[in-house]
């Protein structure tokens, strides 16, 4: 098969590594597995533009290198079209990877893509557009806006400037009444985060992710936290 390997310098894996070595590391393991591959290294702001020139290249597989946000970007540029999706897990949390059960190790990962079967596999879907981990109104995304805005340039950066993120948010966190339509049930509710996933979160873990992505299914995850106290105490998972 045809790769067409795109890599986000800016990912919090590839900010710590020699990004150019790790691409001849690329097209040495897909080359010897009999796979033809080119990699372009690209900066964040960059990515976009290079999926939307990615539909159009003479390719079968386009392997994305970065973060949640770089995958979903890659998906919702390919969703519909003729080309395979492969994530090679170079972000913070890596938690779509996660799901499909990727090796966390970039040199694992891709020799794992390169012996991969291609499968097709559940896009969730907000207002029209396509998401692949999670869509989430209130808390979270408020956390992820006080992140944004703080600098970092590292992996372990962006996880301390989560935490203080979450910090300032848990303090102040959002409060306000939804209702909901569940299969043709409607319920108001007050709260100060709603999640909606691509398929349900598996259970027992720190981390959030699917353990499945064929299911099919929405989750919907509504707190019952609103005030500060409950809040701070959802954060360390006593909620």
């Amino acid at each position: 098969m045809r790769f067409h390997v795109i890599l986000n310098r800016d990912g919090g894996t590839l900010r710590t590594i020699d990004v150019g070595k790790f691409a001849n590391q690329i097209e040495n393991t897909l080359s010897a597995a009999g796979h033809a591959a080119d990699v372009i290294v690209l900066s964040g702001s960059e990515i976009t533009e290079a999926l939307r020139a990615a539909t159009h290249k003479d390719c079968d597989v386009v392997m994305v290198g970065g973060g949640d946000g770089t995958v979903s970007a890659a998906a919702v540029e390919l969703n519909g079209k003729d080309k395979a999706l492969a994530v090679l897990p170079a972000g913070t949390m890596n938690l779509f990877a996660r799901s499909l059960a990727i090796p966390l190790a970039l040199e694992d990962a891709v020799a794992a893509l390169a012996s991969g079967e291609v499968r097709a596999v559940d896009l969730a879907m907000a207002d029209g557009a396509v998401f692949i981990h999670q869509f989430s109104v209130g808390l979270h995304a408020e956390l992820i806006r006080l992140r944004e805005q703080r600098a970092y340039v590292s992996r372990l950066g962006k996880i301390w400037a989560s935490v203080r993120a979450g910090m300032d948010a848990f303090i102040r966190p959002p409060r306000f009444a939804a209702t909901l339509e569940i299969y043709g049930r409607e319920m108001t509710v007050k709260t100060s985060a709603i999640g909606i996933t691509n398929n349900m979160f598996g259970e027992g873990r720190m981390l959030p992710y699917a353990d499945t992505l064929t299911a099919g299914v929405l989750g919907v995850y509504v707190t019952r936290a609103r005030r500060r106290a409950t809040t701070g105490a959802l954060g360390v998972g006593t909620v």
